[in-house]
């Protein structure tokens, strides 16, 4: 097991770095926006690289996937990712029984079987939807965060709040996944995503630790299932190597270019790529692609 001191960012565990993506503590990731609406909707998604778990959290609070591990290589970030999901449950308002929601197809007769049909709308709501700001940040600094209910495994009843709901949709791992297996793996992912990873995948295990994450999704993804990715630039890596003496050793033997990985994913048996866009600004301004994952 990999241990990861968090005084050197040398895995890129950088402390706060949402802070600088986001415009303020309630923004929404713009690489998120890019995605299409049903990708998210009832998946099984694992976030390589959670940090401190803003876009974990973000997709399992308002994109409506099933169920939602972030896992990261630094255990202070992990600890901190588990803060911010009662944090933002403490700013949620209280649970619905979404009986605004219209009937689904063959919901049934029964109000037990529309009340669950409801709770797992087939499209996710607009992340603008306002439950989840719902409370103000200073409730919780005048009274504490909020009690998290135990999980409700009857989502019809109109007690408690679903395990397939946030916040118990959701959990973090520390592990260095690339080279561990984590239990979750197990059942796979419907989408992975790996936003501003790989640059750091490829200076700690060079061109052969590169290959052997993506064969990692690869294989963690179920047939058909999705690789969301934000590669970084090779001229990012210039700053970054000079973090740690064996990152700048490495960073001398690398090969492999970003504009090549494309091509290596597609030879392990994903479809080209879809270009989604290039969301951020300045140095964060990077194209978010798509791999679907054949067979």
């Amino acid at each position: 097991m990999t241990t990861v001191s968090s005084a050197t960012p040398t895995h890129g565990n950088y402390h706060n770095y949402h802070g600088y993506r986001y415009h303020h503590p309630g923004g929404h990731d713009t690489r998120l926006a890019l995605l299409p609406r049903e990708l998210l909707a009832n998946a099984r998604v694992l976030d390589v690289g959670c940090n401190e778990g803003w876009v974990s959290c973000e997709i399992a609070q308002l994109w409506c996937a099933r169920r939602v591990v972030g896992v990261d290589i630094d255990d202070a970030l992990v600890r901190m990712a588990w803060r911010r999901r009662r944090t933002l449950w403490s700013h949620q308002g209280p649970t619905s029984d979404r009986s605004d929601l219209p009937p689904s197809p063959g919901a049934g007769t029964s109000s037990r079987r529309k009340r669950k049909r409801a709770s797992h709308p087939t499209t996710p709501p607009p992340p603008s939807s306002g439950a989840a700001d719902y409370f103000p940040a200073s409730c919780q600094h005048m009274f504490g965060p909020l009690p998290i209910p135990p999980a409700d495994t009857a989502p019809a009843l109109d007690s408690g709040v679903s395990e397939n709901q946030f916040p118990h949709n959701i959990s973090f791992r520390r592990a260095d996944w690339v080279n561990e297996r984590i239990p979750e793996d197990e059942a796979g992912y419907d989408v992975i995503v790996a936003f501003s990873v790989s640059k750091w995948i490829h200076l700690n295990g060079g061109d052969a630790g590169l290959k052997r994450f993506f064969d990692r999704v690869r294989g963690a993804l179920v047939p058909g299932g999705t690789f969301v990715f934000e590669a970084q630039p090779r001229d990012s890596y210039v700053k970054a190597r000079k973090l740690h003496p064996t990152l700048q050793e490495n960073a001398q033997t690398l090969q492999i270019q970003p504009e090549g990985f494309e091509t290596i994913l597609c030879s392990l048996g994903f479809k080209p790529a879809q270009r989604l866009g290039e969301p951020g600004e300045g140095r964060f301004r990077r194209p978010v692609d798509l791999y679907v994952k054949q067979g």
